[in-house]
């Protein structure tokens, strides 16, 4: 992996931190109509996935509360949450952290070829490139969640 990709995972991340920061915390557990969670849910998804993409989370990495696969993987929904939820606050200082982690991932583990293809990716580095557009995505639902809330 180049020092591009290192960038890239600086911009994206460091973009959606910006984003989540600049949030009315008020907002973060609506769930509005046409969606399918709220802001907290995708904050804690784009973490969650991240962990188990780059970091084998969770039988890797310990960096997450292992109840983090319950509240945050594909298929959960806030609904179904108990009283152990992470805060906001919290989320943003394990993607800070976590952000820490992925530039210290040597740049030879990118090269690696996966015991068997994942979504569609046949290496570590392809995999890694995925996150960064997974990332993205969630950016942009928030972003429209934010609009949508707001205008109501």
């Amino acid at each position: 992996m180049n020092e591009l990709m290192y960038t890239q995972f600086d911009k994206t991340r460091k973009a959606f931190l910006k984003k989540i920061d600049g949030l009315d915390k008020g907002l973060t557990d609506i769930q509005p109509a046409g969606f399918n969670n709220t802001i907290h849910w995708h904050i804690g998804h784009v973490l969650t996935v991240t962990e188990q993409v780059l970091f084998g989370y969770p039988r890797k990495s310990q960096h997450l509360p292992s109840h983090y696969k319950e509240l945050f993987a594909y298929g959960t929904n806030p609904a179904d949450w108990s009283d152990d939820v992470p805060s906001i606050e919290e989320l943003i200082s394990q993607l800070t952290d976590q952000l820490d982690r992925i530039k210290e991932i040597p740049p030879e583990k990118f090269n690696e070829t996966l015991p068997k293809p994942m979504m569609g990716n046949e290496t570590y580095g392809e995999l890694a490139v995925m996150t960064t557009y997974h990332e993205a995505n969630h950016l942009g639902q928030i972003h429209a969640m934010e609009r949508v809330i707001e205008n109501k």
